[in-house]
């Protein structure tokens, strides 16, 4: 199997002797053993199988298997949330003394993990600015060990160029780790440009309903067997019953990524006429500063539109006062439209500056594109902007 849509459909558990034509659940914390010798072997992993659910499972495995496939990787680990992903594999591979390099457009729970709890262990960090990456060289010490970055960016939506950072990791012999969420496996493969790992948080659009939190990060092989160890003992794995519905999800995620991003796409080029509209960020918009790169390395450009609102912060809180259609969240990647106003909500505790630093102005806006009919979602949007 080669193909995109048979790899997220086929590949499942071995049928059980009920024959059973979709994956069962296996909801259980841990596995028997024939005799001591098998106990023994099992342990010393000499034997591939399941001992407990904390380790592997039947549908976290399945669920592993697949993404690792869609990503061209060699293994993977699930976890229970995407920052549960981020952090584990941060943790894994870093050790006291270290120094990542990182872009600065990151999610908000990754820069606290940057700058709160990191330096507790004397890991420290250095930002790039993502409109300038050709300063990342400079940022580069003896003891920097990991090259990290998202692309697409949150909540900016900028594109950081995948061939480029791999270039650079392999000349100073650094890990690059992408956080590949707002690409999803099908839009985007940072391991065919060189990244090392792939991080994505499952709880998006690869669940794409709101329904279950999850988190991976698949490979080199090597570097996962270093994370599943980590993660063996510190206890972050994703659940049977979360692994059973994303498997799932994957098997209709290549179907609703391009109905997303279609709708995505007439969503920004409404927003980019409209007089209210400062000016409007989609990789795939023509007027996107990293179009060219966008469509290098992007199969299709995403879900995620972000605009400035004419008016900052206080025009920001009123468009979302007015919408009467697309939900208020901060989550995203869902059926349903999702807008958030970063600058009060998310990004709220930033300071000016660092939020500047971060792409996101007073009046940026956030839509999580969804799979209504695309004409109600703009109507919504049409109307909260005259309001």
């Amino acid at each position: 199997m080669e193909n995109f849509e048979t790899i997220a459909v086929r590949t499942q558990t071995e049928r059980t002797q009920f024959l059973e034509h979709s994956t069962p659940l296996y909801l259980t914390s841990s596995y028997v053993f024939e005799d001591a010798e098998d106990m023994r072997a099992s342990f010393a992993e000499e034997k591939e199988r399941n001992i407990y659910s904390r380790f592997t499972n039947p549908n976290t495995s399945e669920f592993v298997e697949k993404i690792a496939k869609m990503e061209g990787a060699e293994a993977g680990y699930a976890f229970a949330t995407g920052m549960a992903a981020v952090f584990s594999t941060l943790a894994a591979l870093l050790s006291s003394g270290d120094h990542i390099v990182s872009a600065r457009s990151v999610f908000g729970s990754t820069h606290g993990l940057f700058t709160k709890y990191f330096p507790k262990w004397n890991i420290s960090h250095s930002y790039f600015n993502v409109q300038e990456p050709e300063t990342i060289e400079s940022l580069i010490k003896p003891e920097t060990r990991i090259l990290f970055a998202e692309t697409p960016t949150n909540p900016g939506v900028d594109i950081l160029d995948l061939e480029y950072l791999g270039e650079i990791a392999k000349k100073h012999n650094l890990l690059l780790i992408i956080d590949n969420c707002f690409a999803t496996p099908y839009l985007q493969n940072p391991i065919k440009f060189g990244a090392d790992l792939v991080i994505h948080s499952a709880t998006k659009m690869i669940d794409g309903q709101g329904r279950v939190l999850g988190g991976i990060t698949v490979g080199n092989a090597e570097l996962i067997r270093e994370i599943y160890l980590f993660s063996r003992n510190t206890g972050p794995a994703l659940s049977p019953f979360n692994a059973w519905v994303l498997s799932k999800s994957l098997e209709t995620l290549p179907v609703r990524a391009e109905k997303h991003c279609e709708n995505a796409l007439k969503v920004a080029e409404f927003l980019e006429a409209e007089a209210n509209v400062e000016w409007v960020k989609y990789p795939f918009l023509k007027s996107h500063p990293q179009y060219e790169i966008a469509k290098k390395q992007m199969r299709l450009g995403g879900n995620i539109v972000a605009f400035e609102i004419k008016g900052g912060v206080e025009a920001g809180r009123k468009f979302i006062d007015h919408l009467k259609f697309c939900s208020r969240s901060a989550n995203l990647g869902d059926t349903r439209s999702i807008v958030t106003h970063p600058a009060s909500t998310t990004h709220s505790k930033l300071s000016r500056e660092e939020a500047l630093e971060a792409g996101i102005s007073e009046g940026l806006i956030r839509v999580s594109v969804g799979l209504e009919h695309v004409d109600d979602i703009i109507a919504d949007l049409k109307n909260a902007l005259n309001n």
